[in-house]
């Protein structure tokens, strides 16, 4: 598949910081890649650098072919971290406004504005003033902005950042329609389950440097399945079970004990679980659970997304 975006080797210092280190990756057209990482780990420095808003220190990025995201940048729709929208504008003038800055006749832009209001649910707002929207609204506004001029490639940094789940779940279905639409999309997020939904490849960085590129489920085999365990069963005995890297008591109320058995790789969980009833092992509960995307987070970053310090917003 011809990648719309292509970045080799790519580094950026700030002084003698480097905040970007030496990063290659791919963007295949018409895809959705979440660029993931925690904070501090270049996520921003390097869609900059992508954007054209600040050089490389070293490496070469292609864009819709262009070496630059400012030679191209009609064909690109760039949601930034901080928002901003003219406070006094209705969200009509607002799109149009930006639509404007990509070439679209405001005529045309106006129209194309009302249209993907009323998509997204936003038609009785059209003649408010920005300052009246709610943030979920806002937002929703400015993604439009971003892509009303029918972007090739949408780029779309903490697009999830402070809306309610109900806004979350909008936005997620405004992402998918911009790639049906034949759109490419790369968006940074610390939101797992939103990458985990959306998309058909990740890329996490840690300290600037790639630790992971590919699918999804790629991701997942990274970290191992986790069985729990309840009965009265000593940690000894559970792991001397087959298939058993580790065990962690996680309670132990009256000898009986909640266990958490990391199982080793390839292990899939059933030859474990059957060889503690066949050993005669107080088993009265337990659950396989699958990694997931969180899980490869951890693991493959050393960071936690659910700490306050990387600034998670909640999913239900």
């Amino acid at each position: 598949m011809t990648a719309a975006l292509t970045l080799e080797s790519v580094s950026k210092r700030y002084g003698g910081f480097d905040a970007v280190r030496d990063l290659s990756f791919e963007v295949p057209k018409g895809s959705i890649c979440g660029f993931l990482g925690p904070n501090g780990a270049g996520k921003t420095s390097t869609l900059r650098m992508i954007l054209g808003l600040q050089p490389a220190t070293s490496g070469r990025i292609a864009i819709l072919g262009a070496p630059d995201g400012r030679l191209v940048r009609d064909r690109i729709g760039f949601l930034p971290e901080e928002r901003g929208l003219y406070k006094k504008m209705t969200p009509v003038e607002a799109i149009a406004f930006f639509g404007a800055l990509k070439g679209l006749p405001s005529h045309e832009g106006k129209r194309r504005a009302r249209q993907l209001l009323e998509q997204q649910g936003l038609d009785a707002a059209q003649k408010k003033k920005m300052k009246e929207l709610s943030k979920g609204m806002a937002q929703k506004v400015q993604l439009i902005a971003a892509v009303v001029h029918r972007p090739e490639f949408v780029i779309l940094d903490e697009p999830f950042s402070g809306l309610d789940p109900m806004n979350q779940q909008g936005l997620e279905e405004m992402i998918r329609g911009l790639a049906a639409d034949g759109a490419t999309v790369l968006f940074s997020t610390h939101v797992m389950p939103h990458a985990e939904r959306l998309c058909d490849k990740v890329v996490l960085l840690a300290k600037g440097r790639k630790a992971f590129e590919g699918t999804v489920e790629e991701a997942k085999t990274t970290s191992p399945r986790v069985l729990d365990l309840e009965g009265a069963i000593s940690p000894e005995a559970a792991g001397a079970l087959p298939g058993v890297a580790g065990v962690e008591t996680l309670s132990d109320q009256d000898g009986v004990r909640r266990l958490k058995i990391v199982l080793a790789a390839g292990a899939g969980g059933q030859d474990t679980l059957k060889a503690a009833f066949l050993s005669g092992l107080d088993v009265r509960g337990f659950a396989l659970k699958e990694p997931t995307l969180h899980d490869a987070f951890i693991g493959l970053t050393g960071d936690n997304p659910d700490q306050p310090a990387v600034r998670v917003e909640a999913v239900q």
